[in-house]
C-alpha cells in the first residue's frame, strides 16, 4: 500500500510537494477506513479536489511514472518547465510483507541518467519511534555510496547510470538487493492507473473471457450499478441473436472505435427485459465506463491492489462513485486501496464518508502549485469533523476553487464589453 508520494520539478510541480495517505489515529472516527499493520496506519482512500490545469493529473502522473520507471517500462519523465532544472525527483513510501519502506530517485533528462537512489526500510519500536534503515544510497553526484550488501560496495563508480542499479546488475549474488528489488516490483505491480475519459474496454473483456468466480463478481457489479441492466456477458458471435442493421454504426466514444479490439468489444452482451444487444452500440457512456472501470475495482478488491483514478466522476452517477469508496472503505477490505481525482462535491463528505485527512486539494496561483489535505485545517480555522465542509469549500475557505468570470464571456458574445462598473455597446 501507498503511504507517501513526493515530487519535485516534475510536470506542474516546481516545489517539492508531500501526498500523504498516513492515517492520523488521534481521531477514531470512521476506523475502518484505516488499514491498521504492524503499528502502521494507512487510509483505505483519498479522494483530490482542484480547479481544472491545477495539477491533480500530474499527481497521477507522478504515481504512474515510479509504476513504470520501477518495471523498467519507457520512462516519459518531464521537467517543471518554469526552472531550467533538468534533474526531477520523485519517491514513495509504502507497505510490502508487513514493512515499511522508502524509495526515492532523481532522474536528469536532459542526459537520461539515474544519478540518485536510496532505499530505506522504516522500523517502529515499542514506543512507536520510527527508525530509518539504510538499504542503499547511489549519490553519484556527491560520490556518497552506501550499500547493506558490502560487496557491491566498490562497484557503483563503474556502474552505468542509464538504468535503476537493479536493473544494471545481477541481484541473485546480493541477497539484499535481490530482496529490495522484489518490494519494489511487488509494489508497482499492484499499481492501476486508470483514466475515466479514456477507459478501455480491453481489462474488463480479458477478465471476462475467463468463467469464474471473478467474471462473475464484475458482471454482478455491472448489474447492481445499473437498475435496467438484466445481465451482462461476454459470448461466441454466434450466441447474439440481435441483428443490427446499419453496419456502419460506431461507438461514440473514440477509445471504444478500436478495429482490432471491435470483434472482442461486439461479444460483449447486455440484456434488457430478456433482450440481448451488443453493449457497444445499445449502452450509455456511463454505463460502459462502469463495466470498463468494473474488472478494476472487482481485481482491486480481491488481489489487493492500489487502484489510481483519475476523474473518477467522469459520466458516473454520484451515487455510484460513492458506492465505489465505500466498498474500498469497507472493513471487509483488509488490503487495497484507491486514489482518485474528482470534482463532484457530493464525495466531500466528513459526516458519513471521510476522515478529515482523507480529501485533498491541488492549488495553483502565479507562485506555484500546492498539494494539502483537509486536516491542514484545524478548529481554530472553523475546521472540524461536524463542520459542512461542501459548504466552506463553496465558499472558497479551501482554497483550490476556481474563479472564473463567464459572464465576461457572454457580455462579449452578446456584443457588450464591460468596463469597469460601465456596459458599453
Amino acid at each position: 500500500m501507498i503511504i507517501e508520494v513526493r515530487a519535485e520539478n516534475c510536470y506542474a510541480f516546481r516545489d517539492e510537494i508531500t501526498f500523504s495517505m498516513k492515517a492520523d489515529m488521534r481521531s477514531k472516527k470512521f476506523s475502518s477506513n484505516v488499514h491498521k499493520e504492524n503499528k502502521f496506519n494507512i487510509l483505505k482512500t483519498v479522494g483530490i479536489y482542484g480547479p481544472n490545469n491545477a495539477g491533480k493529473t500530474c499527481l497521477i502522473k507522478c504515481i504512474r511514472a515510479i509504476r513504470g520507471i520501477l518495471l523498467d517500462e519507457q520512462n516519459e519523465l518531464m521537467t517543471n518547465i518554469f526552472t531550467g532544472n533538468s534533474v526531477c525527483e520523485l519517491g514513495m513510501t509504502f507497505m510490502s510483507t508487513g514493512r515499511k519502506f522508502a524509495y526515492d530517485f532523481k532522474y536528469d533528462v536532459q542526459n537520461k541518467e539515474y544519478i540518485y537512489e536510496k532505499f530505506s526500510e522504516i522500523k517502529k519500536d515499542e514506543y512507536d519511534n520510527e527508525k530509518e534503515v539504510c538499504w542503499l544510497k547511489k549519490d553519484s553526484l556527491s560520490g556518497e555510496y552506501k550499500c547493506i550488501d558490502e560487496n557491491l560496495q566498490g562497484m557503483f563508480s563503474v556502474i552505468s547510470k542509464n538504468n535503476l542499479l537493479y536493473n544494471l546488475i545481477d541481484v541473485s549474488k546480493f541477497e539484499k538487493m535481490a530482496e529490495m528489488k522484489s518490494h519494489l516490483i511487488g509494489l508497482a505491480k499492484k499499481i492501476e492507473v486508470v483514466n475515466m475519459n479514456n477507459i478501455p474496454m480491453k481489462h474488463t473483456i480479458e477478465l471476462m473471457k475467463n468463467k469464474n468466480s471473478l467474471q462473475n463478481k464484475i458482471v454482478a457489479f455491472i448489474k447492481n450499478a445499473d437498475l435496467y441492466l438484466d445481465n451482462f456477458e461476454y459470448v461466441e458471435m454466434d450466441n447474439i441473436e440481435t441483428e443490427f442493421e446499419g453496419s456502419n454504426d460506431k461507438p461514440e466514444e473514440e477509445v471504444l472505435d478500436v478495429v482490432e479490439n471491435l470483434m472482442d468489444q461486439i461479444r460483449l452482451v447486455s440484456t434488457y427485459k430478456g433482450v440481448r444487444v451488443p453493449s457497444l452500440l445499445f449502452d450509455s457512456t456511463g454505463t460502459k465506463k462502469i463495466a470498463a472501470l468494473a474488472s478494476y475495482v472487482i481485481e482491486a478488491l480481491e488481489q489487493g491492489k492500489i487502484l489510481v483514478i483519475d476523474e473518477l466522476d467522469s459520466s458516473i452517477h454520484f451515487k455510484l462513485t460513492r458506492a465505489i469508496v465505500a466498498m474500498f472503505n469497507n472493513e471487509l477490505n483488509e488490503s487495497a486501496q484507491m486514489i482518485f481525482t474528482v470534482h463532484d462535491i457530493n464525495l466531500m463528505d466528513c459526516k458519513r464518508m471521510f476522515r478529515k485527512e482523507q480529501i485533498w486539494f491541488v492549488h495553483k496561483d502565479e507562485e506555484g502549485v500546492y498539494v494539502y489535505s483537509l486536516a491542514d485545517f484545524t478548529a481554530e480555522d472553523g475546521i472540524r469533523d461536524t463542520t459542512d465542509i461542501i459548504e466552506k469549500y463553496k465558499k472558497g475557505v479551501l482554497g483550490a476553487l476556481p474563479d472564473p468570470e463567464l459572464i465576461n464571456s457572454l457580455l462579449s458574445i452578446k456584443g457588450n464589453v464591460k468596463v469597469g462598473d460601465f456596459d458599453v455597446k
